[in-house]
């Protein structure tokens, strides 16, 4: 039955930030204690992400779980576990805790997988008819950052709506209708099932993926893939280098990874090898380098990937979603091939939407979140990689030669503003003096540019992003409008 909890004390708080909540598995009413969140939205592109500590405290990461749970089952209403997975943060461990104990007080059954990617969350919340998943990762964030990603049943980011709905009971309670049942759930560390997500990685690319003769490099960013990635390529025949292959919860994404390219090129130069790939923390994203040591963004891997499916008739409508950071030499470059570029807001869930609501097979993020839901309902750094390597080898063995007859990236810039205060990042667009220089630059470069500013949703930074025909533009007002935000708003 789907329990019924009892309201906060005292009824509903008008003040969402002083809300005292009870556990609903006893009758009398034994204090939670009390919320302290943030006036803006708790949810951002990728889930809930902040500090740990700070932010996501173990207070908040428990009732983040209780009424998951309540949600979760009043969407099902059956008796299934949650499947639960972490990164190597060191944080990983208190919110993986406190995070079941909310769970489990709302009786539901936890399988904690330990270390794994979050496509592996996904992907076995799908295969063992679970409620729902949970990955606790901050993804590319520093170590000191943690997060939260919620997945419904089938595998995919839970919907904008359900996590308004867990977020509103986070500030005001909420009842679910149905008798009260007072048990309590079970928690059952589940590592083995992570081999079922192995297996379930090479089925696509059956009768067997043979990558004998080449040499790959792999950067784990001391995270989530350090215990999968080489042993599903060295299952294909290649020549495996890892580097950063351990998991270390003080080191995950510094100075390495997807968003720190440097030492894989170096790898790749100093081993000769064929290509390399580099995943984020949680791998749920991949960015590779050929061997001439140039980066092969996810605006590349679309292309590349959405070719070689476009062939064989394969790609519904020729389309491709991705998103308004997508390079224009891309998008031109692909609709000289016939094809259609469908552009979303940043985030995955977001390009997943819109190839839901079009009935898109690939889409992803320039970024390197990849989607083919050919293959998988979320992103997958490690099964994308598996991808790309396939058909590199197809074509000839050689990513350099595919970069070189693909097309050529308008000069684009991204600057990360530092800006800590919430609400001034959330509400960029009241800054007359920001607004104004974005104004100009928009009317400077005409149809030459083009410039997008906004919040990150998964770090305290607003990302000012500009795309021009020359460098020179470029530079000229990526730094103007960054000198803007860091004026006026990051003080």
């Amino acid at each position: 039955m789907v329990s019924s909890p009892i309201k906060p004390a005292g009824g509903i708080a008008a003040d969402p930030a002083e809300i005292s909540l009870n556990t609903p598995n006893s009758s009398e009413g034994l204090s939670w204690g009390v919320l302290d969140l943030p006036k803006s939205p708790l949810f951002g592109t990728d889930g809930i992400r902040g500090k740990a500590g700070d932010l996501l405290s173990a207070p908040l990461a428990m009732q983040i779980g209780y009424w998951a749970g309540q949600v979760l089952r009043a969407q099902q209403n059956q008796a299934a576990p949650v499947i639960l997975g972490q990164d190597s943060r060191n944080s990983g461990d208190m919110l993986a805790a406190a995070l079941t104990a909310g769970l489990t007080s709302a009786g539901l059954e936890v399988w904690n997988l330990g270390l794994c990617p979050t496509a592996t969350v996904a992907y076995l919340t799908d295969a063992c008819k679970a409620l729902g998943g949970v990955m606790i990762s901050a993804s590319h964030n520093p170590p000191e950052d943690n997060g939260i990603k919620f997945f419904g049943a089938e595998g995919t980011k839970l919907s904008s709506s359900l996590q308004a709905q867990i977020e509103q009971a986070l500030r005001f309670g909420m009842i679910v209708p149905g008798e009260v049942d007072s048990s309590w759930g079970r928690c059952y560390h589940r590592p083995e099932l992570v081999n079922r997500y192995v297996s379930f990685l090479h089925e696509p690319l059956q009768p067997g993926l043979n990558l004998q003769g080449m040499r790959i490099v792999l950067d784990m960013a001391w995270g989530a893939a350090t215990r999968l990635a080489v042993p599903v390529f060295e299952a294909t025949g290649a020549e495996v280098i890892g580097i950063h292959g351990l998991p270390d919860g003080d080191r995950i994404n510094v100075n390495c990874g997807s968003t720190h390219l440097e030492p894989l090129k170096a790898a790749v130069q100093l081993h000769g090898a064929d290509v390399g790939f580099a995943f984020d923390g949680d791998a749920d994203r991949v960015i590779a380098v050929d061997a001439r040591g140039r980066v092969v963004d996810g605006d590349y891997i679309l292309y590349f990937w959405g070719k070689r499916l476009n062939e064989a008739h394969n790609l519904p409508g020729s389309t491709i979603i991705s998103t308004v950071m997508a390079n224009l030499g891309f998008e031109r470059a692909w609709k000289g091939l016939g094809g259609q570029l469908v552009r979303t807001q940043v985030g995955d869930q977001h390009v997943h939407a819109e190839m839901v609501k079009r009935g898109a097979k690939l889409g992803g993020e320039q970024s390197g979140h990849i989607l083919c839901h050919h293959y998988s309902m979320t992103g997958d750094g490690i099964l994308t990689a598996l991808h790309l390597a396939s058909l590199v080898r197809d074509l000839g063995g050689s990513l350099a030669a595919l970069v070189d007859q693909s097309f050529e990236t308008y000069p684009q810039r991204l600057q990360n503003i530092r800006v800590e205060d919430r609400e001034r990042r959330l509400h960029w667009q009241d800054c007359d003096p920001v607004v104004k220089a974005v104004a100009e630059a928009e009317q400077a470069m005409g149809e030459q540019g083009r410039v997008l500013v906004r919040p990150s949703g998964t770090e305290p930074v607003i990302r000012v992003m500009v795309e021009a025909a020359n460098r020179e533009l470029v530079d000229l007002w990526t730094n103007r409008i960054s000198a803007m935000v860091t004026r006026y708003l990051a003080v």
